[in-house]
C-alpha cells in the first residue's frame, strides 16, 4: 500500500473532522474533489487509486486536472477554485506528514487560483432590518417562528444551512446567551451570540444598551436632583449625597 491511502484517511478523519471540526457539507465537497482527482489520475497514469502514490499527484497532473474541469466538465471558475482549495488543503496537510516530498508539495501549492469577479457583500440598514422583522405576523405560531429566525440571522450572520441546522445541543435555555454559533459567522470574524451578549453587558461598553427610563427611575432622579443643593447655596457640602447603585445589566 502506498503512502497516499493513509494520508487521505488521516486528512478526512483527523484534519477535517477532529482538528478543524468542519461541517458535513465541507467534508462532502472535499470528498468530491478528491474523488474527481483520483478518477482523473487513474485515466492518466493507468493505475488504480489504491496503487497511486503521492509522487504521482505532481503539479503537472494537478494542472491537467484543472484544465479537465474547465474544458471537459465545463465547471465555473468558482467551482474550479473550490476544487483547487480542497487539493491545496490536502497538500498542506501532507507537508507535515511527508517532508520527503517537500519540493513536489511546494510546486502544487504554487498553483494559483483563477481570477473571478467577486460580488460585493451588501448589508441591511436599520430601517430595512426593522421592516424585515415587522413582516411576519406574530399573532400566529408560524409568524413568531419566522420572526425568531430572522432576528437570529440578523444578529449573528448565520448562513441558511447553519440556521436551519440548529439543534438542541446548540440552543441552551437559561440566563445569558441562548444560542452558541460555531459556523462561518464566527470564522469570518463575527462574534458568537454569547460573546456579543457578554460584550454588550459589560459596563462602559460602547455596544451596551442604554437603560430605559421608567416612572420609578424618573421619580428617583427628580428626588435626587431636588435634594442636591446648588453650588452657591450655604448648605452645600464637599461630599455629594449617596445614591443607590444602578442595577447592571438593566432589567428590561
Amino acid at each position: 500500500m502506498s503512502a497516499l491511502a493513509p494520508l487521505l484517511e488521516a486528512f478526512f478523519t483527523e484534519r477535517l473532522i477532529r482538528q478543524r471540526h468542519v461541517s458535513p457539507h465541507t467534508v462532502a465537497a472535499y470528498r468530491d474533489a478528491v474523488c474527481l482527482l483520483l478518477r482523473f489520475a487513474e485515466r492518466t497514469t493507468r493505475r488504480k487509486p489504491h496503487q497511486l502514490g503521492l509522487e504521482d499527484l505532481d503539479a503537472g497532473l494537478i494542472g491537467a486536472f484543472l484544465n479537465h474541469l474547465d474544458t471537459e466538465r465545463g465547471v465555473s471558475v468558482r467551482t474550479r477554485n473550490a476544487r483547487l482549495t480542497a487539493i491545496r488543503s490536502l497538500f498542506n496537510f501532507a507537508a507535515y506528514r511527508h517532508p520527503e516530498h517537500a519540493a513536489l508539495i511546494q510546486r502544487v501549492l504554487a498553483i494559483p487560483p483563477k481570477r473571478t469577479n467577486r460580488v460585493i457583500v451588501t448589508y441591511l440598514t436599520d430601517d430595512e432590518s426593522a421592516a424585515l422583522l415587522a413582516a411576519p405576523d406574530r399573532s400566529t405560531w408560524i409568524g413568531r417562528r419566522d420572526h425568531a429566525l430572522l432576528l437570529l440571522a440578523l444578529e449573528t450572520g448565520l448562513r441558511v444551512s447553519e440556521l436551519t441546522g440548529l439543534t438542541c445541543e446548540t440552543i441552551q435555555l437559561g440566563t445569558g446567551a441562548h444560542v452558541r454559533c460555531t459556523g462561518k459567522a464566527a470564522k469570518n470574524g463575527l462574534p458568537r451570540c454569547d460573546e456579543r451578549h457578554e460584550q454588550s453587558s459589560k459596563p462602559g461598553s460602547t455596544n451596551a444598551p442604554a437603560p430605559q427610563a421608567t416612572p420609578h427611575s424618573q421619580a428617583r432622579e427628580a428626588n435626587n436632583s431636588a435634594a442636591t443643593p446648588s453650588a452657591g447655596s450655604s448648605t452645600a457640602t464637599s461630599s455629594p449625597p449617596r445614591r443607590r447603585a444602578r442595577r447592571w445589566p438593566p432589567r428590561w
